[in-house]
């Protein structure tokens, strides 16, 4: 069964609409009167902080449900320790959608608790690649975390590490220190999310190893519940899916090196190659993305779902 046609924006009769990158959000209730958000998975694609033009028909399927996938780990391999934001992985029990509105946020949307965000992302890193490989090279640390001399890229770090950074609006997230992120939301908030961040994704990374996929690095979001003021943090957003983390294929595996991955690298090679030949500068507005290219990105998003999961994706 083909791949649905491209979702690339949402305007539903739903109060509270924010668009971002990818996701569309609205504030909604549900048939028992609860007060919810909703949360839809488009098929836009951004990179270099750039929404492309076109997207990639069913890409916010495949991120919904392997969130969905790790959503249910996180509640039964940590339950006790911490919670999570899921209620629903479809709108049939929102109130104030058409048959026809629903049929479209088919597989693409979570209903989840109403949350403040703290406003800190909650990075974990394993190995050191992106920007953690960048700073290494300069300081030997990454976000004040003094590591072993002489790494190479994409090698194995001596145990995962907690390097949070700030949640911007628009640009790139900056890297921070965990005294810093302390002093932002909380000493005792801080220490409680880096202990749940280091569990989740040491949780994420032996899945992934049994299925022959390393988790490189990750980033979580964590709320805390309107509807409980005083209760502890929650895990929201999505979680371990190939836009938010970096999963390599082990069997490729090779330290010194960029690595193949089951994300959108597979479109940031693309531009780069536009951008060494002076076709496109990484401002708006993105260039349109060829057939191939949208077809080999899906691809890899399937595969990461396939290999994660143990099977297929019922579209």
């Amino acid at each position: 069964m083909p791949a649905p046609a491209p979702v690339l924006k949402t305007d539903l009769p739903l109060p509270g609409r924010r668009q971002g990158k990818v996701r569309d959000i609205y504030q909604a209730k549900l048939a028992d009167g609860r007060d919810v958000l909703l949360i839809i998975a488009s098929d836009r694609i951004s990179a270099f902080d750039v929404v492309m033009p076109n997207g990639i028909g069913g890409k916010g399927v495949v991120l919904t449900q392997i969130s969905k996938f790790w959503f249910d780990m996180v509640a039964q391999k940590l339950a006790g320790k911490m919670t999570h934001h899921l209620i629903a992985t479809d709108a049939e029990q929102v109130a104030g959608l058409t048959a026809e509105q629903r049929q479209t946020l088919k597989g693409r949307t979570m209903v989840g608790r109403r949350c403040n965000v703290v406003p800190i992302e909650c990075v974990v890193r394993g190995y050191l690649a992106g920007s953690g490989w960048k700073e290494y090279q300069k300081s030997q640390s990454v976000c004040g975390i003094q590591l072993p001399a002489g790494l190479k890229q994409c090698d194995k770090l001596p145990a995962p590490i907690f390097t949070p950074a700030t949640k911007e609006e628009s640009g790139h997230d900056e890297n921070i220190s965990c005294d810093r992120a302390c002093a932002i939301v909380g000493t005792e908030l801080m220490t409680t999310l880096r202990d749940l961040s280091l569990a989740i994704y040491q949780m994420g990374h032996d899945h992934a190893a049994q299925r022959g996929i390393i988790l490189a690095d990750t980033k979580f979001e964590f709320g805390l519940p309107v509807d409980d003021p005083q209760g502890k943090p929650i895990l929201i957003d999505e979680v371990l899916t190939p836009d938010s983390s970096r999963f390599w294929p082990a069997d490729q595996y090779q330290p010194g090196r960029d690595q193949p991955s089951f994300d959108k690298q597979f479109v940031r090679n693309y531009l780069e190659e536009l951008v060494k030949a002076g076709k496109w500068d990484k401002t708006p507005p993105g260039p349109t993305l060829p057939d191939n290219i949208t077809a080999g990105t899906l691809a890899k998003y399937l595969d990461a779902y396939r290999k994660l999961t143990g099977k297929d994706l019922a579209w």
